[in-house]
């Protein structure tokens, strides 16, 4: 099963921009991760097609159970 680490951030106009980090180290800890986003915030080395970085939104881990067919 994948995982991934889906960070949601809010830009300067208002809109979301999401970044994702494939197979996260678990337990997550929200607090850690809260800090790494404001890291990324600060540092502003993202440029967006919606703006800026400017806020956290929410961190969530997203799992995905893929099941691939042999198609003859």
């Amino acid at each position: 099963m994948a995982k991934s680490l889906e960070l949601t951030f809010v830009t300067d106009i208002g809109k979301l921009s999401r970044l994702s980090v494939d197979n996260p180290k678990e337990p997550i800890d929200p607090i850690a991760v809260k800090q790494a986003m404001e890291q990324i915030i600060a540092a502003d080395v993202f440029e967006t097609m919606n703006g800026s970085l400017v806020e956290v939104r929410e961190a969530r881990v997203i799992e995905r159970n893929v099941t691939s067919y042999e198609l003859e």
